[in-house]
């Protein structure tokens, strides 16, 4: 559990939060006082306005569905408390427009639907035309233990705010607007599940040890969105759990669970974000939930992925399934209201009806691009001796691996020893599978290929440019023999490509330091060895040089006193293997 907040005042927190609102959406204003979003007034037509509301802490619900197409307004709570029915009679009566009526829709918590009913009945008796539709659509509670409270409402009430907020807008009369909000609740499943419970701003740390805390590698499937307990807990990886969870939801043998036949063929998915689950982790469930939709036979006609209704910064995600039926109000349908535009900040669903019904499966599948065959150049090598030596220079990467990967411990996220052994490794098998020609152009850019797709981060990138740059450079430079002049004057045009992209420089601390010293006395002397010990001792030279690029420049402390740059050492290990100098050879590990 995360009890770290940059705002730990709960009050400060919720009322800024509120104030943010109309911040982000010039057409909203808040009651400060009431804590209560509603829309500004307007020119436009009058409609039936649609409240909704609830404790703080499920952010974007409910504040940020004010807007047009969706709330009228939305009175806010303390976290996980109810806004008192006095809040909620003055959002009624006096601000959103009456005149066509009001419908009122609350989630089924015994605080927001009394305090909601309160309000409800107080507005009636003065002679306002208010409905009121309570949701729930949580099934992690069974018939059995939630008796005569009944289901939670929990993420799927977005979607009969979204539906009947749209038929609102469409200037439909209040017994239309109810009716097709309590059709949209009644065709709702929902079902959550969160790693850890979450920490309320403000209230005392728990303990750790109790027995509400959940361990390590424990998930609650069922958990509601204020630290509500599920159906219970267990250790399951992902596919177990969505597998758990889509039974809850759609299994009609589950008869204390079997609140609804999902049977229609078109079905909506909601997969909502708890709060604390990042973006990327999102996508991968959302993935895992139609997939397994799939087995039931269920390919859903809209996906909505991302953060409707939170717990806070809860660690967790729910699914919702809509059962869509006819409306019988002769249109539109859900999902043309679903579709239906609205300016809300806290809607998101940006795909068009017209996307989503053209089910386009078209897909790119060319392939010329990266495989098309590359033309002789008539710049020859021995193959033999080419693969031998290429081979024993990637052999002397994969085996000072351990020592870069120290390094780079030391001076930055450890990664640069793994991930130059994978690009060494990856090499080496495609020379296997592919030998040399001895046309050289040919063979460095089928090694190019390889290292692009195996090579990330900075260094792939790095290398990748040098080596597109190397074979057009000794394409420029055929035909004839791959003399080491040959070899290197098409290192030198590399070099000088290479620092049109990056600033690194001799001195800056780089694989820089230990490429330039090489292609310089390859040169000058064509003789590899040489050219190899100059980059070698260049390497143990940056050892205790101040870092001017890459992560060691953020990382800080003194590390990179006690050990050369990483890249540079691994780029040397390369060279030196090229040159045939073996480990056991003297000077070879002189750090």
């Amino acid at each position: 559990m995360s009890a770290k907040h940059f705002i730990n005042d709960p009050t400060l927190l919720v009322n800024s939060a509120l104030q943010s609102l109309t911040l982000t959406n010039p057409s909203v204003a808040l009651d400060a006082e009431n804590k209560i979003i509603y829309r500004r007034p307007s020119d436009g037509p009058s409609q039936v306005s649609i409240i909704s509301g609830g404790g703080s802490g499920h952010e974007p619900s409910f504040g940020a569905f004010v807007g047009t197409g969706l709330l009228s307004a939305a009175v806010a709570g303390t976290i996980f408390a109810s806004p008192s029915a006095e809040q909620v009679r003055k959002a009624i009566t006096s601000r959103v427009d009456t005149d066509k009526g009001v419908l009122v829709t609350v989630m089924n918590y015994t605080g927001d639907v009394l305090n909601f009913g309160m309000a409800v009945e107080k507005a009636k008796a003065a002679g306002l035309k208010v409905e009121m539709v309570v949701v729930g659509d949580d099934v992690g509670v069974g018939r059995e233990k939630g008796g005569k409270v009944g289901r939670r409402g929990i993420a799927g009430t977005v979607l009969v705010h979204k539906i009947a907020g749209a038929l609102a807008a469409q200037g439909r009369s209040l017994e239309e607007v109810y009716h097709v909000a309590k059709l949209t609740a009644a065709n709702l499943v929902s079902v959550g599940a969160s790693l850890e419970h979450v920490h309320v701003p403000g209230r005392a740390l728990p303990d750790p040890n109790s027995a509400e805390s959940l361990q390590a590698d424990e998930v609650e499937i069922g958990m509601g969105i204020h630290n509500e307990a599920g159906s219970g807990r267990a250790k399951v990886q992902l596919p177990e759990l969505v597998s758990t969870m889509l039974s809850q939801l759609l299994d009609q043998n589950d008869k204390d669970r079997a609140f609804l036949n999902v049977n229609s063929n078109e079905v909506v998915l909601l997969v909502n974000n708890l709060g604390g689950v990042s973006v990327l982790e999102l996508g991968g469930i959302t993935t895992e939930v139609v997939k397994q939709l799939g087995s039931w036979g269920i390919q859903p006609v809209r996906i909505l992925s991302g953060t409707y209704m939170t717990s806070l910064n809860g660690l967790g995600f729910s699914i919702s399934l809509l059962n869509v039926v006819n409306t019988d109000i002769g249109g539109p349908s859900m999902i043309e209201l679903l579709d239906y535009p609205c300016e809300a900040t806290g809607w998101s669903a940006p795909i068009s009806k017209t996307t989503w019904e053209a089910k386009n499966s078209a897909t790119r599948e060319d392939t010329t691009g990266s495989d098309q065959s590359i033309k002789p150049s008539g710049l020859k090598a021995d193959a033999s001796t080419f693969s031998k030596t290429l081979a024993s220079g990637l052999q002397a990467i994969i085996a000072a691996e351990p020592e870069v990967t120290k390094y780079d411990t030391v001076v930055g996220d450890g990664d640069c020893g793994i991930g130059l052994k994978r690009g060494a490794d990856a090499v080496l098998k495609h020379l296997k599978e592919k030998p040399a020609t001895g046309d050289v152009v040919i063979d460095v850019a089928n090694i190019v290929t390889v290292v692009e797709k195996e090579m990330d981060g900075t260094s792939g990138a790095l290398f990748a440019i040098f080596l597109n740059v190397l074979v057009h450079s000794l394409r420029v430079l055929s035909p004839g023999d791959a003399s080491p002049q040959v070899w290197a004057g098409a290192l030198k045009q590399s070099c000088d490509a290479l620092s049109r992209y990056t600033p690194a420089r001799p001195g800056d601390r780089t694989l820089v330091d230990a490429l330039y010293p090489f292609v310089e006395v390859l040169g000058k002397t064509g003789d590899l060895k040489k050219a190899a010990e100059a980059s070698k001792k260049a390497a143990e030279d940056t050892k205790g040089m101040t870092p001017s690029l890459g992560r060691a420049v953020y990382v800080g402390g003194t590390g990179f006193e006690q050990v050369p740059d990483p890249g540079a050492w691994g780029l040397a290990s390369f060279f030196l293997g090229l040159a045939g100098i073996k480990p056991d050879e003297e000077g070879w590990e002189a750090i």
